[in-house]
Parts: C-alpha cells; sequence; structure tokens
C-alpha cells in the first residue's frame, strides 16, 4: 500500500526546484506524526520503522501472509501505521458484525473520498439527498428488473457470438485476458447503456474499453493521496471519458437501460442539463460494472481450462439442464435460459464462487467518526477518531480451518449433496460470514447479482458451443499492484484457442 501512495511520485517531487526542503520538512512532520504511543485499552500498535510508511512495503509484499503473522503475534485485533494511516484490522469473522452494526463507523467518507479523487464527483460530498435517491436507483439491478437486463445481455450475446465466433470451425487463438476484457466491456455497456444510433459502434466500443482500461490500471494510486497530475495522462483520458458520456453524448445512444435512465432523471434533478459532472456519475458506474467482472471471467475460463474434469462436470450439468428445458444446440445462437435456470446450475455457481474466494482480495474499511470502544470476545477496545477499521476478506477465504486446502481450486467446494453448500464452521461454530467477495452491509455491491449473471450466460454461451483449450502452461499468479481494491489481475495474460463444436 506504501509503495502505491508514496513510492512513484517522491522521486519526482525531489527534483522539482525548491521542492527538496519542503518534501523534507513533510517528511519529519510525518516522522512526528510516527510518534504515537498505544494507549491503555487499544489494540497493539505495530509501526514498523519507516517513517510515514509503517509496514506498508510488507503489507504490499504479502497482505495475506504478513497478516497472518500479526495475527500468531497480536491476537485478532490489531492496529498498523500504514502510509501515514493508523487501520485496525479485524481478522476474527465472528467479529465482523460489530462492525456492520456501529453506526460510529461510517462508510460513506470513504466512497464519497474515492468518488471525488478518481472520478471527480464532488456533490455526493455535499448532498445527502443525492447520494440517497442514487442508492435507490440499485433496486433496478435485482428482481424483475434484473430478469430485463438478464435477456438484454443474453441477446447482446447473441449479437457479440452468432456473427464471428460460430463461424469459426477450425482452431482460433486469442490471448484469455484480452478476449475477456473485449466481450465483458461490450455485452457490460450495450445492456447498461445501449448502442450508438449513428457511427461505427465498434470503434467506440473499442476506444471506450481501451480508454476506460488505462484508467482503471491507474486506479490505485487515484484512490490513494497521489494528485492525479502526477500520473501521466490519467487526467486527460478520465475527462475524455466522462464527457463521452454527458447528457449530451448520451442522448447519441439508444436502448438505456431502467437503471440508467433512473439515474439520469435524478442526475437533472441536481445539476443543469449540460453540467460535466453528470458524465462523471455514468463514468463511475460504467466503471464498477466492468472492472471486477473482466478479471474474475479471466480467472473462472484460466481454472476450468486448467482442470478439464471440471470443465466435463460444469458441461455436462449445463447439457442436463438444456435437455430438461426441450432446448437443442442447433447450428445457430438458439439457448435461452431464465434467471431461476441458472441458479440450478450448482456446480456452475460453485466455479464462481472458488474463483472470487480464490482471487478476491479486496479490503472492507469502515471511518472512525469519533472515539469509541468496540466490544469483543477478547476484551473491549478502544478506537480513535480519524483512525480506519479495515476488515480484509481473504485472511478468512484462505483459512485452513475453515477451507481445506485453501490455496486450491475445489470447483464444487461449494456443493453439498447436489444443492450449494452455505453451512462452513471456524472453531466448531457455524460462520455467518464465510464468504465476502462483495463486502458487506453499506458497502456491499449492488451489481453483484448481475454481475454473477453475467458470468454464468457467458460461461454457459462459451462452454456449449465451443471446444476450449489453453496453450500456455505456464503458471499465472496475482498481479499484487492493486492489492486491496476488488478481484486480482493476472500477472500476464495467456493463450488460449477455440473453434465452434462440431
Amino acid at each position: 500500500m506504501g509503495r502505491l501512495w508514496l513510492e512513484p511520485w517522491l522521486p519526482q517531487l525531489l527534483c522539482l526546484p525548491g521542492l527538496a526542503l519542503a518534501v523534507a520538512l513533510l517528511l519529519l512532520l510525518l516522522c512526528l506524526r510516527a510518534q504515537r504511543t498505544r494507549r491503555p485499552g487499544e489494540p497493539p500498535l505495530i509501526k514498523g520503522w519507516l517513517p510515514y510508511l509503517g509496514e506498508s512495503l510488507k503489507l504490499q509484499k504479502d497482505a495475506l501472509g504478513f497478516l497472518k503473522t500479526l495475527q500468531k503475534q497480536h491476537g485478532e485485533i490489531f492496529t498498523i501505521l500504514l502510509a501515514g494511516k493508523y487501520i485496525t484490522f479485524i481478522l476474527d469473522p465472528f467479529q465482523f458484525q460489530l462492525v456492520m452494526k456501529n453506526h460510529k463507523l461510517s462508510f460513506r467518507i470513504f466512497s464519497n473520498k474515492i468518488t471525488v479523487k478518481a472520478f471527480s464527483i464532488k456533490k455526493l460530498v455535499t448532498n445527502d439527498d443525492l447520494n440517497n435517491e442514487l442508492h435507490v436507483c440499485y433496486q433496478c439491478l435485482r428482481g424483475k428488473s434484473l430478469d430485463v437486463l438478464m435477456e438484454n445481455m443474453m441477446q447482446n450475446l447473441k449479437q457479440v457470438f452468432e456473427p464471428q465466433l460460430l463461424k469459426t470451425t477450425n482452431w482460433e487463438m486469442a490471448c484469455l485476458l484480452t478476449f475477456c476484457s473485449s466481450v465483458i466491456f461490450e455485452i457490460t455497456f450495450t445492456t447498461i447503456h445501449g448502442k450508438l444510433l449513428a457511427g461505427d459502434r465498434k470503434k467506440f466500443i473499442t476506444e471506450l474499453r481501451e480508454d476506460m482500461l488505462k484508467f482503471d490500471d491507474k486506479f490505485p494510486y487515484l484512490a490513494s493521496d497521489i494528485p492525479i497530475e502526477l500520473l501521466g495522462n490519467v487526467k486527460s483520458i478520465r475527462k475524455k471519458l466522462i464527457k463521452l458520456l454527458t447528457s449530451e453524448n448520451l442522448a447519441k445512444i439508444r436502448g438505456w437501460s431502467e437503471v440508467v435512465q433512473m439515474r439520469q432523471d435524478i442526475l437533472e434533478k441536481y445539476y443543469m442539463p449540460k453540467d460535466f459532472e453528470i458524465g462523471a456519475h455514468h463514468f463511475g458506474f460504467l466503471w464498477a460494472s466492468v472492472t471486477n467482472t473482466i478479471p474474475t471471467m479471466f480467472w473462472a475460463m484460466y481454472y476450468l481450462l486448467r482442470h478439464p474434469e471440471a470443465m466435463a462436470v460444469l458441461r455436462d450439468e449445463i447439457d442436463h439442464l438444456l435437455q430438461s428445458t426441450g432446448q437443442k444446440k442447433g447450428s445457430g445462437f438458439s439457448i435461452h435460459l431464465t434467471r431461476e435456470q441458472l441458479d440450478s446450475l450448482v456446480y456452475l455457481e460453485s466455479t464462481i464462487l472458488e474463483v472470487l474466494r480464490l482471487c478476491s482480495f479486496s479490503v472492507i474499511m469502515r471511518f472512525v467518526e469519533e472515539d469509541l470502544t468496540l466490544p469483543s470476545e477478547t476484551g473491549d477496545y478502544c478506537l480513535r477518531k480519524g483512525d480506519s477499521i479495515a476488515i480484509f476478506p481473504a485472511a478468512l477465504h484462505h483459512d485452513p480451518e475453515i477451507y481445506e486446502a485453501p490455496e486450491e481450486f475445489r470447483f464444487d467446494r461449494f456443493v453439498e449433496d447436489g444443492k450449494k453448500k452455505t453451512t462452513f464452521f471456524k472453531g466448531g461454530k457455524k460462520l455467518k460470514y464465510y464468504l465476502l467477495p462483495f463486502g458487506f452491509g453499506a458497502s456491499k455491491c449492488p451489481g453483484r447479482f448481475l454481475a454473477i449473471m453475467e458470468i454464468k450466460q457467458l460461461l454457459v454461451v462459451l462452454l456449449t458451443y465451443f471446444d476450449l483449450e489453453i496453450m500456455d502452461q505456464k503458471p499465472i499468479e496475482l498481479n499484487r499492484s492493486r492489492l486491496l481494491f476488488g478481484i486480482q489481475h493476472p500477472d500476464s495474460d495467456v493463450s488460449f484457442r477455440y473453434k465452434v463444436k462440431t
């Protein structure tokens, strides 16, 4: 984390005339801040020996291993100095409920900070009514509204695959991450925002995707304290992306989803029609819709390609469902599955949940708005105003007491007796929270249902119509540069090939 927040820009500052002394004074002030000592009743305090950075570099190198080491030394709750911030980690899953229910711990402070820094959305900070109204829009991502989105998504999948890929009777090579990025982005954008009325639609989608990925690559830096001016051309890319989604340009796109229409109606109540910040809202919503879905799809495909036995079980499960619903795989794109039917594919869902367990390294953060005492089974802990409290679900997801051989991919880990498994234990006690890739409470991802359904639909199409083979046998690892921000990307792409089943 510290490397993300400080190292990329400090050398540049020191090279600028007149700034070396100012930076030295700043570091001196930060050193003084690091003189904090533990008060009675507070969790164990780990500051490290580096001023300001604290233990950031150790966390960056191996977050899971580092936190587990601290857990053995200090227990389930401890405070760490990370890049000038004091963050209290809670690793005991039985204590998570205390965080979710405590009204003195704020998620909105974090979310507002990120919307300003990353997306240049400022009004949410000062206008709770706008915030609350936009939150209501998320009801359009579940229930009957989700069914409509799924129907539109399947039609968009058909338009992507039928004219191009279903003519691929010979083996075609592709890079897996690039393939997943291209398909997920086009399907998501056309389903949520619609299609361009005029001009080169393919070119529009391609350029939008490429710019979005360039922006996303710098997102961890943007969400920290690094000025955007020190991140190359990210500011101009962001401006371009926002402009493409202003009211004026959205009017050139037809087929808005219910959620986009509802958001636009609300935004027009609080902004002038040509206000640039309207585009920033739509841009942030689009970013949230694709950036974690893409790597999740990559890892699902990667693990299935590396585990033919898992792919065989999923193919059989899908074929059985198609037969039971009277659907035949013809030469064209003809299958159609409802949400309930997709949910009945327990091995398919288990595969996706296992991917999320293995590859999600996000952190659930809350801001301590005032001094408070947090009760726990091992004693009460005092937390200071201005600090943060964090839950790191990856520690839960990789706990061998909960998940046998947690480092292994087991596609059927979340299936028991032919049904979805929801009962997991630690220390003989049943866990309420055993899988948290989407956060919980106020920070729980509102688009999780749509994202899961999109991955299910795409996997069903690929496994139904195509033969798929991995070509690179090199092991792919997680790219740690996005530590604490959602699903981790692979450290490199991997080649695979596909062709239409004969």
